[in-house]
């Protein structure tokens, strides 16, 4: 798999063959300026909407304490986890913790946090969100993906 950039819009084919990774139903997702407010949560609701444009989408839960900074949010990263990342579950399910203490991370080209792990990240930018119940659908455009 090729790293797409910003400047390379991210084709169909490229979006289709990420979501293969998509074996184990969990996700973190990641957003804020790096490194100044950076929240961060766990998704099982991740899936792929359309490949051209290439979107995805995710939930967030309204009574989630970032639920407002989710949905402000200009981009976000979805991390793809395998089985080797099986433990930061429970470090991005938290609630009241610094999530990102202690871990490497660095500024993907949207300005998200990029954990280092996941097979795969999907960096995004916000593309519309909506009313889900007692959670917002948000939608998001793949502008670059990155293997690791």
């Amino acid at each position: 798999m090729q790293t797409t950039t910003l400047e390379s819009p991210i084709k169909g084919h490229e979006l289709r063959q990420a979501m293969r990774h998509w074996a184990s139903g969990i996700a973190v997702i990641t957003a804020g300026p790096e490194p100044l407010t950076r929240i961060g949560l766990v998704s099982n609701s991740f899936t792929s909407v359309s490949l051209e444009p290439p979107l995805v989408s995710w939930c967030v839960d309204r009574n989630s304490s970032s639920f407002e900074a989710w949905c402000r949010t200009p981009s976000f990263s979805i991390h793809i986890l395998d089985e080797e990342d099986v433990h930061l579950v429970p470090r991005f399910a938290a609630k009241g913790t610094d999530k990102f203490a202690g871990l490497t991370t660095h500024a993907t080209a949207v300005g998200t946090p990029a954990l280092e792990a996941g097979c795969v990240r999907l960096d995004c930018r916000a593309w519309k969100t909506y009313d889900g119940g007692d959670h917002v659908i948000i939608i998001g455009e793949v502008v670059c993906i990155e293997p690791r």
